[in-house]
């Protein structure tokens, strides 16, 4: 098995950094060294990466991906290929993307169907989450066979979308007992969609079509209101593990502190679109612009009572918020967000971010938001342990995986269309962003996969990620 040395470099884990040289043996970190140690013991490698002056970091792991999902009337633009491709540039190194069930459909022939889209696809390893979007009987069924056999322990709901994903209340409780007796956990999209649709028709009644008009019928205080729901029935269900997905509002993130605070089972993250973007600077844009921004729960006003994005950074600092993902659903603006041009309920709710969340993030690093030990926690660390894949993901540590980024921390990325940009879309949702700091070398199970400004992986070379229950309760 090839050897590979990374030395000079400051590893950062959630509890400290510490100037290491990290040895991998074939896809697995074996061995520890205080910096200059190695050397000095003569251990030998087949390649030596030289980090002097940047951080190695565990790989990146993005748990709220849509690789291909199909849509309002499209789909995801990003394929398994392509889109684990762009996660690699971004210096993540697994993903878990969510099998889809609608209604009348089975949740077993869905979880075949990403299986078979994955299968020999991946740039980098990958897991999967299921959607059930229909609960009856044999998907309560399901959801227990899929925890005792596939390696799927976490389940999304929503409480949007009706006619589409959406379940009631009851359907909900049902799917929450059933994971209380499993072990899984549930993952809500909480937003009131039934009172959503009624704002919608009334706004596109008015001739109020813009996009951003997306925001003003989906207020916060609806997220805020199914949020308090989700977690009262959470509690109905026996305290049934929570974790709020894509939380863009202070309303929700109040909801999630108070449970949090009785000492229930409630966890939630946020994505990198609702820490620095604004309905103003972007969803309002010129004519139709603003679409490439609609997304949901969408971005929200900067003049709201709340301050938004100073409340989710600091609800990253005190922990209320466990993890940022980015909910990576990409869309062109040709032929699929041009679908609402006119009415901007039928513009596909989604933009593409599974190359950029390191990235950002690491801005509040700099801008002072959270410190770099928090940067890896709720990017790499917390993700494994939430859904299941600590220690063999998410840590520099010996027996892990060897995935891996090396992170410059005096160069600068500048996003955009023709700047960094490799996923499958014809715009970038990130243009003209500038970080202080850049992705330098991934390493995926100890193969090279960016390095130089290239790309050196493959596709194929990831591999499916059977997950255990959720490691922050268990």
């Amino acid at each position: 098995m090839a050897r590979t040395l990374i030395k000079n470099g400051t590893v950062v884990s959630p509890t400290g950094r510490h100037d290491q040289d990290v040895l991998i043996d074939g896809e697995t970190i074996v061995a520890l060294y205080a910096r200059g140690q190695a050397d000095a013991m003569g251990v030998t490698a087949d390649k030596v990466i030289d980090a002097k002056g940047k951080y190695v970091v565990p790989g990146g792991i993005d748990v709220h991906t849509h690789m291909e999902l199909p849509f309002g009337g499209t789909a995801a633009v990003d394929t398994f290929e392509t889109g684990t491709i762009a996660a690699a540039w971004g210096g993540v190194t697994t993903i878990v993307d969510m099998a889809l069930q609608r209604y009348n459909e089975n949740v077993q022939l869905g979880l075949a169907e990403w299986h078979r889209k994955a299968g020999g696809n991946c740039a980098i390893d990958y897991a999967f989450h299921q959607i059930i979007g229909g609960i009856d009987e044999q998907a309560l069924k399901d959801m227990t066979y899929l925890v005792d056999h596939e390696g799927v322990t976490s389940f999304k709901l929503f409480m949007a979308y009706p006619g589409v994903f959406y379940s009631d209340d009851g359907q909900i409780l049902r799917a929450m007992q059933t994971a209380a007796e499993n072990g899984a956990m549930i993952m809500m999209h909480a937003e009131n969609g039934i009172a959503i649709d009624v704002l919608v028709q009334q706004y596109l009644a008015r001739g109020q079509t813009d996009p951003k008009y997306h925001s003003y019928s989906r207020p916060s205080l609806l997220e805020g209101e199914a949020t308090h729901r989700a977690i009262v029935l959470s509690k109905v269900a026996g305290n049934v593990p929570l974790y709020i997905v894509h939380m863009s509002a202070s309303d929700a993130l109040n909801e999630v502190a108070a449970a949090q605070h009785e000492g229930l089972n409630v966890f939630a993250e946020t994505c990198p679109q609702y820490l620095y973007m604004t309905l103003e600077d972007h969803l309002a844009r010129p004519g139709f612009e603003g679409a490439k921004f609609v997304c949901s729960p969408p971005i929200r006003s900067k003049h709201d009572h709340h301050h938004h994005h100073a409340d989710l950074w600091k609800g990253l600092r005190m922990n209320q918020l466990a993890i940022i993902s980015t909910d990576h659903c990409p869309f062109c603006m040709k032929d699929q967000k041009e679908l609402g041009l006119g009415n901007f309920s039928k513009i596909p709710n989604g933009m593409g971010g599974v190359e950029h969340r390191m990235e950002l993030i690491y801005q509040g690093v700099v801008q002072g938001e959270i410190s770099l030990e928090r940067w890896v926690e709720t990017c790499a660390t917390t993700p494994a342990r939430m859904f299941g894949m600590y220690p063999q993901k998410g840590i520099i540590a010996p027996g892990s995986d060897a995935d891996i980024l090396v992170w410059d921390p005096t160069k600068k990325t500048k996003i955009g269309i023709n700047d960094k940009h490799h996923m499958n879309m014809d715009h970038s949702s990130w243009e003209g962003f500038e970080v202080d700091g850049k992705v330098d070398t991934v390493l995926s199970r100890g193969m090279v996969v960016v390095e130089n400004d290239s790309f050196k992986g493959r596709k194929g070379h990831g591999k499916y990620i059977k997950r255990s229950l959720s490691q922050y309760l268990h």
